[in-house]
């Protein structure tokens, strides 16, 4: 990928374009793309797009993030925003989780060949609803980070569960914030809205939202659910 369009992603997105940066960011997009002619791991392929999409949009999210913060990306799918982000925040404890086993041997083939430094992302071929009960996981994260199409009750109790006390999960909604709706799932799920951000990708006028939601009381033992009662009873 042109790392002139990698520097300008990640100029608009507030991290210094490094060339360690722009020589992994395209290893990566390099990477992604030759693997997405065999394996269907991202629709985004148009190079303007991927630097708008995957990069700006996966890279704004560093700026609530804690130096040295221990981050779970919750359906990272084939990476994002987990990559970018660990990629330009190489002080995180980063954690890739997905349900598909195709875009998790993907992955660990890309942890592979990117970071050969001592910490590198995990990768966690899993479930939120069942990894979230999981006591080595469960309220051990200081951020939870999700992008995803589902409402943000779903993502909530996929998400929460996860965080420590104290820490944020963190919603990548794209044009809608859908708090309103969200208010009583956050509650419960033992959250608080604590800011709503919105921005523009260069030369998209149309706002995206990033929720931060702060981890105030301990998730109660029933959540989450199982995915059919989370999908039909949402919070």
């Amino acid at each position: 990928m042109d790392a002139s369009l990698i520097k300008l992603a990640a100029e608009h997105a507030g991290i210094p374009p490094t060339l360690e940066l722009l020589r992994k960011t395209a290893h990566f997009i390099d990477v992604l793309l030759e693997a997405n002619q065999s394996v269907n791991l991202t629709a985004i392929t148009e190079p303007f797009a991927v630097a708008t999409r995957h990069l700006q949009d996966c890279w704004t999210p560093a700026r609530f993030i804690a130096e040295g913060a221990s981050v779970i990306d919750v359906g990272t799918g084939a990476g994002f925003p987990g990559i970018p982000l660990f990629i330009a925040r190489p002080d995180l404890n980063m954690t890739l989780l997905d349900a598909a086993a195709k875009r998790v041997r993907f992955l660990e083939s890309v942890v592979r060949q990117l970071f050969a430094e001592t910490l590198i992302p995990r990768v966690i071929h899993g479930r939120a609803e069942e990894l979230g009960h999981d006591l080595c996981h469960r309220e051990k994260y200081d951020v939870a980070i999700a992008r995803a199409v589902t409402s943000l009750p779903v993502l909530a109790e996929y998400c929460l569960p996860f965080v420590k006390l104290e820490g944020l999960f963190i919603a990548m909604k794209g044009r809608d914030d859908e708090t309103e709706e969200a208010k009583r799932a956050i509650g419960l799920l033992g959250g608080e809205l604590e800011e709503i951000y919105r921005y523009e990708l260069f030369e998209i006028d149309v706002p995206f939202t990033i929720i931060i939601i702060r981890k105030r009381t301990a998730t109660l033992p029933r959540y989450p659910r199982r995915t059919a009662a989370i999908k039909r009873r949402p919070l």
